[in-house]
């Protein structure tokens, strides 16, 4: 008889849900079911179903409770009772990580609107989901993320790895153009450095990256300053003196 804890392992390989869910009933101390193998890293059923982009077996998973808490991780509720700690591996990766790094958009989709809170969650490298999605360049994730981040775009994007690396640095040192767009658009700050002292543009993979992100730069200063000009001309113009004309006698 082969142990459940691998029988469950191999349903949520095949993507079989409804096997899942008979061997978690039967077994309902396997929720977590961290794989403790050399290769295994602690990974979670919903690290692994994650991972994998297995969206049914995800969504079974976190209905039953997984992302409630588990026994190595401590947990706390947000206001709409979804938990704030959620089920962590050795590297202190989300399941919502390993899905943005793999690009699997229905299930970052998913874990955003379950549990936002996660997104901002960083690892014992300090990345979060952002950075792992950019780095990969999955342009999709990279939006839902920025859109289901807790505090906004800003939040998001100002966040940094042990090495002050951003989403942007990431998405520059791999030439993930569409990303790079993505980023700016957002607001990312192309300037900042990290402690080396280099900037997303100094991280370019390929010249192309180079010139793509110098260009995508100019562009958003030139909006920025056509911006500001319009909006100094509006309060500059909202109201017209007119001079009397002394020489009408008006």
């Amino acid at each position: 008889m082969i142990d459940a804890s691998i029988r469950l392992r191999r349903a949520i390989h095949a993507n079989d849900a409804l096997l899942a869910k008979r061997v978690l009933k039967s077994h309902p101390e396997l929720l977590h079911n961290p794989d403790h193998s050399p290769a295994g890293n602690a990974n979670s059923n919903l690290h692994l179903a994650a991972s994998l982009g297995h969206l049914a077996i995800c969504k079974l998973l976190v209905e039953l409770g997984h992302e409630g808490g588990s026994s190595n991780n401590s947990s706390s509720n947000d206001d709409d009772g979804t938990s704030t700690t959620p089920a962590l591996n050795d590297d202190h990766q989300t399941a919502l990580m390993l899905a943005a790094a793999a690009g699997h958009t229905e299930v970052v989709h998913f874990l955003c609107e379950r549990s936002p809170a996660s997104i901002l969650r960083r690892d014992v490298r300090g990345r979060d989901a952002l950075m792992e999605a950019a780095l990969h360049g999955h342009d999709t994730a990279v939006q839902i993320l920025l859109t289901w981040a807790p505090g906004g775009t800003e939040a998001a994007l100002a966040q940094a790895d042990l090495e002050g690396n951003t989403a942007l640095h990431f998405a520059s040192s791999n030439g993930n153009l569409l990303v790079l767009r993505t980023l700016l658009a957002a607001g990312a700050d192309a300037s900042r450095k990290n402690i080396w002292n280099w900037t997303a543009e100094a991280y370019s993979a390929t010249v192309q990256a180079e010139v793509y992100l110098k260009g995508l730069v100019a562009e958003v200063e030139r909006r920025k300053l056509v911006r500001r000009g319009a909006e100094e001309a509006k309060k500059g113009g909202a109201v017209r003196l007119v001079e009397p004309d002394a020489d009408s006698g008006n």
